[in-house]
């Protein structure tokens, strides 16, 4: 993707591909608005991370940022989704406050993110370890490792649910 060779400006980028962009993403999303927001926020990430294609890899370069603003923004809306619908299941004194949901919605994602982010053993020992209640010896069969190996997932998962809590 970027390369060492001459970038093109941002500006001439948004020029040269943006009609293309949100075009492309109209196509794939059947929806002009949320294309339209999303062919804005991959120019946004670009501008942000300051990480520009070279000139040959323009529509590559944005197809591949927009795909996975688009895979971004479909999980978020499922653990949204999710979330709400747990919360309708809650009697109506117990349903916590819009703000206290946007804490919990944003937090999620960042476990989301954070679960994404680790390699699939570690992130595998940690979800069999907390939501199926499996010892490690039991992790270790389950995942053809060692016991010690299923300790340093564990150390490396939990360390990063630190890092996602305290993170501010």
């Amino acid at each position: 993707m970027p390369t060492d060779a001459p970038l093109q400006p941002l500006d001439s980028l948004y020029r040269d591909h943006h009609g293309w962009l949100q075009g492309w993403l109209r196509l794939r999303l059947g929806d002009r608005e949320r294309a339209a927001d999303i062919a804005q926020d991959t120019f946004l990430r670009l501008l942000v991370t300051r990480r520009l294609p070279a000139q040959s890899d323009g529509r590559r370069f944005l197809a591949q940022i927009a795909r996975n603003l688009v895979i971004d923004q479909w999980r978020r809306q499922r653990i949204k989704q999710a979330y709400l619908e747990s919360l309708a299941a809650l009697p109506e004194p117990e349903t916590p406050s819009l703000e206290t949901r946007a804490i919990v919605i944003e937090t999620l994602m960042q476990i989301d993110a954070m679960l994404d982010s680790m390699p699939a053993k570690v992130r595998e020992a940690f979800l069999l370890s907390q939501f199926e209640g499996l010892s490690y010896s039991q992790i270790a069969e389950r995942l053809e490792v060692s016991v010690s190996s299923v300790q340093k997932y564990m150390l490396r998962a939990i360390t990063a649910c630190y890092q996602v809590l305290y993170a501010e």
